[in-house]
């Protein structure tokens, strides 16, 4: 959606829309579902830029990143910015931001395009470690078995091939004592 901010100074911009959002856009490997982002907001004008509020209210669709079951999650965040219209900075690669620069967008023109902003906000609120319950038990690494439905038929305690040298001695000198 794309806001015209010279009408904004006039009379508060106000919408309240649903949008598809594509996954690959999110460029989240663990994210399996998005649903439709229902998101509503108002942008006035806050003399010397602009002031974005707005609710996000969608469900995600993750794989828990150890036993590799789906979870969704229900989300409604508030997005709260501040806009200002100039140059963004030069350089333009990564930056460090200092402490007022938090919270604040910079537009170069008259128009807001808030498409950015939403793909943000959804990015911001995908996990880095998805998990289906905080002391996921995950997959067993030999056969397969999903630990969290109780222990698995495997040896309990199979001997790593890199250690098995060791493993040998200590067996050695164990029966030696």
């Amino acid at each position: 959606m794309r806001i015209w901010l010279d009408q904004v100074r006039e009379e508060p911009f106000t919408w309240d829309e649903t949008q598809s959002v594509p996954l690959e856009s999110l460029e989240r490997p663990e994210l399996l579902e998005l649903s439709l982002v229902h998101w509503r907001g108002q942008v006035v004008f806050a003399d010397p830029g602009y002031y974005l509020k707005a609710r996000l209210s969608y469900d995600q669709t993750l794989s828990c990143g150890r036993c590799l079951k789906p979870i969704v999650e229900h989300f409604e965040p508030e997005v709260e910015l501040m806009i200002e219209q100039g140059r963004p900075h030069a350089g333009g690669g990564e930056r460090e931001l200092k402490e007022d620069e938090l919270g604040v967008l910079t537009v170069e023109g008259e128009v807001l395009d808030t498409d950015p902003i939403l793909i943000e906000q959804l990015q911001l609120n995908v996990p880095m470690k998805p998990l289906c319950q905080p002391d996921c038990r995950g997959i067993c690494p030999d056969c397969g078995a999903d630990l969290n439905a109780g222990d698995c038929a495997c040896q309990e305690e199979t001997v790593e091939p890199r250690w098995a040298g060791l493993a040998a001695l200590k067996s050695r000198l164990d029966s030696e004592r």
